[in-house]
């Protein structure tokens, strides 16, 4: 069995997470949480990584351990897991929070972990620092920018995670390319014939054959933002997560709103616009996270404010409710790839590579 993680197992905790109650959760300093990887279904998950780099005849096979976040630091061929996929508790609690748990699922997990192990492996064999490597993927020393324009149908990038997350760095292009070639029952010749893609594809299974049955130059990894070095409590740790990942919006609404709903003058008259939001709230950020790639929880928040002003304004609907519907999608899609494009964000992100 391959080593998962080098540091010495923690003390048994009196605490029980499945029987906590959440404000005693939220009290838990991150580093006091009784986790393990060993045991778990991530366990399982990383067992199938392995495999299937063994199948491609790779020795390499990163260390992996609980971070707050999915991660590679910078340099460093290791793989950091966030801390709520360890326990059932933990997750219910991230998507009470944040609305989803980003690796929830065996599928989503697993291309997760692939994403990951291409940000290890081009450390583990310093792949980017290969001259033809920088030709077909660009300078790895580019900086992060804090968003990132994308084009949703180019074709000169694989499609791997939501979001077209191959365009947002030459490094994130390679590592999405070789996710797409790692891939179990994935026939990417065939579904990236005829792409530009097809060339990067193509290069990324040169190298692999060429560091076939290789020792990585760089062995050991630092475990940066280790679950253990957390000092900060679950409450402070997603008050933090929203106000770093989130925005505020000003109160530009209005004019907008009142092209979708009508302001009410007669107390029985017409659906209510806050009734309208809260039928159709799921629908409304499932649709616009999966066509925009943002996260749910700040469409959640973009919807809260538009339903906080439609209240304010004693809004109704005066649209039959297809019509009223197609209306706020467009209003909600547009405000989310303002977001995008403008880089409305606050804070400077950690370069980790995600």
């Amino acid at each position: 069995m391959n080593k998962i993680s080098s540091l010495p197992q923690q003390t048994p905790s009196v605490v029980d997470l499945a029987k906590i109650s959440e404000r005693e959760l939220l009290n838990l300093r991150i580093c006091d949480l009784p986790l393990n990887l060993e045991g778990t279904w991530l366990q399982e998950c990383i067992q199938d990584l392995y495999q299937e780099l063994e199948q491609r005849q790779l020795i390499f096979k990163p260390i992996c351990y609980l971070a707050d976040e999915w991660l590679t630091p910078e340099g460093e061929p290791v793989v950091g897991i966030p801390f709520y996929l360890a326990h059932p508790t933990l997750t219910r609690l991230e998507k009470k929070m944040m609305l989803e748990a980003e690796g929830e699922t065996k599928e989503w997990c697993m291309k997760l972990l692939r994403h990951e192990t291409g940000h290890a492996i081009c450390y583990a064999y310093e792949l980017h620092k290969e001259k033809k490597w920088q030709e077909i993927f660009g300078s790895p020393d580019q900086e992060y920018p804090e968003t990132y324009r994308f084009k949703l149908y180019s074709k000169n990038y694989v499609r791997h995670l939501e979001g077209s997350y191959a365009q947002y760095h030459p490094e994130e292009d390679f590592v999405e390319t070789f996710a797409v070639w790692l891939t179990p029952h994935l026939d990417w010749q065939k579904q990236y014939q005829g792409w530009k893609a097809i060339q990067k594809l193509n290069y990324v299974d040169h190298v692999m054959h060429m560091i076939k049955g290789k020792p990585p130059l760089v062995k050991k990894g630092r475990k940066f933002w280790h679950y253990r070095t957390l000092k900060v409590t679950l409450e402070n740790f997603y008050k933090k997560k929203k106000y770093y990942l989130a925005e505020d919006f000003p109160d530009f609404h209005d004019d907008n709103l009142k092209k979708i709903f009508a302001q009410k003058e007669q107390p029985e008259e017409g659906l209510l616009a806050t009734v309208f939001i809260k039928k159709y709230k799921k629908k409304i950020i499932h649709t616009v996270s999966n066509w925009t790639g943002e996260k749910k929880y700040i469409i959640h928040d973009v919807l809260k404010a538009i339903y906080q002003r439609c209240r304010a304004l004693k809004l109704i609907c005066f649209e039959t409710e297809s019509v009223t519907l197609l209306n706020i999608l467009t209003y909600t899609t547009t405000l989310i790839m303002n977001y995008i494009y403008t880089g409305w964000y606050r804070g400077e992100r950690k370069r980790r590579k995600k």
